[in-house]
């Protein structure tokens, strides 16, 4: 009778604990939510935002890069600079420094005092995408771990839907002071909903999580970073210039460029939704497949991009799965450094973050001085070498390297 008491004991507590760590997950993706609309937040508003501010729009459009930054070093260090501090503290700690970035930006009497809030919110991006994987590790079991982080990159999806034309919207309405107050509120509640739903997380003392370059020591991690940076470097070398390409040779009007964008920020929340169960058995053949699909896509962009339809149809399957690729990555980060997922979710925030700068910029450079078609091309060259990466870090996995 002992026996099996303490059998129904250990199955109920499992339960509790797994009811609870889905909570928290759902708390965390409301973080994501939050954390995505006010980094981007600055992309809708540059004009009022430089007016009442008395600089120039490329001076606003700094926010970005200045939040970007600090993403990156916060990334690279917070492992080795918060060791032994209880990770739910820290989480909420994020969060309130979320909370005041959102209100010093808000009532910045000048630009500097604008800058810094914007600083602080790259603290937080670094920080909490930094232990996002860790963290869904400890939140639910095993199996699940690629549904939990699914859920949470919905999240981010959502907010890429929601953040510029409701910042658009917001700040006709109440102006950009308000826009930017608006994300203060969400904050609130989910530092109260991941008080409430996260367990303690007592720091993980791990010799290698004190420094995320030593990880690169591991040729399997070497090489999945290297496709990691290749994919969202060929991501972001076509996506930052879907507005020009549709408007100047799809000639489409505001209102089908708004249907446009939407309809490719719905199909990416669709796919974080899909891509979780895909991921249960099949993390690799994934992150190969993926890159391919949309190298294929970025080719049929330029040679039928013209037609508004098809472009509508082939950048929607586009969000579908550039949206859900991201997953796929932290997964394999969760699977392949079970006992660093901090370390390494550091060093795959900072790689992604200058991946991006650098495709936004190379697609710049060949926007302007060449033409759509370059760009484009780049993109597919760029995401067919991320997928044969891929390919490569599969076979260092089968080898145990």
């Amino acid at each position: 009778m002992d026996n099996i008491s303490q059998t129904v004991s250990k199955i109920t507590r499992s339960a509790n604990q797994s009811a609870g760590g889905w909570g928290a997950v759902l708390a965390m993706s409301l973080g994501a939510f939050a954390l995505v609309a006010s980094e981007f937040m600055p992309v809708s508003l540059l004009t009022p935002i430089a007016a009442d501010l008395h600089i120039t729009e490329g001076q606003a459009g700094q926010a970005i890069s200045v939040s970007g930054a600090f993403a990156v070093l916060t990334s690279l260090f917070i492992s080795a600079l918060a060791k032994g501090i209880n990770r739910k503290t820290l989480l909420l700690a994020l969060i309130a420094m979320m909370i005041v970035s959102g209100s010093v930006v808000s009532l910045a009497p000048n630009y500097l005092v604008f800058m810094l809030g914007r600083a602080m919110i790259g603290v937080v991006i670094g920080g909490f995408w930094s232990m996002s994987a860790a963290t869904a590790m400890r939140l639910v079991e095993d199996h699940h771990v690629p549904r939990a982080l699914a859920i949470l990159n919905g999240g981010n999806a959502l907010a890429t839907v929601i953040a510029a034309p409701a910042g658009s919207f917001l700040g006709g309405l109440i102006g950009w002071r308000g826009a930017f107050f608006c994300v203060v509120p969400v904050a609130v509640v989910v530092f109260v909903w991941q008080f409430v739903s996260l367990p303690s997380m007592a720091s993980a003392r791990h010799q290698q999580s004190a420094s995320v370059f030593s990880l690169l020591t591991r040729p399997i991690v070497a090489v999945g970073m290297l496709a990691v940076s290749l994919f969202f470097m060929g991501q972001f070398t076509l996506f930052t210039y879907v507005r020009p390409f549709l408007e100047d040779v799809a000639h489409v009007d505001v209102s089908t460029l708004s249907l446009i964008l939407l309809l490719m920020g719905i199909s990416g929340f669709v796919g974080t939704v899909l891509i979780g169960n895909v991921l249960k058995n099949s993390v690799y053949p994934a992150l190969i497949i993926i890159p391919v699909l949309m190298a294929f896509l970025a080719a049929a962009l330029i040679v039928l991009g013209k037609w508004v339809t098809v472009s509508a149809v082939i950048l929607t399957a586009w969000g579908l799965f550039a949206t859900s690729a991201p997953v796929g990555w932290w997964t394999w980060l969760a699977r392949t450094l079970p006992q660093d997922a901090e370390a390494g979710g550091g060093l795959m925030v900072a790689v992604v973050q200058l991946a991006i700068t650098l495709g936004a910029t190379c697609g710049g450079i060949l926007f302007d001085g060449v033409g759509y078609q370059a760009t484009f091309a780049a993109s597919a060259v760029v995401l067919a070498v991320a997928a044969l990466l891929a390919v490569t870090t599969g076979r260092l996995a089968g080898r145990g390297a």
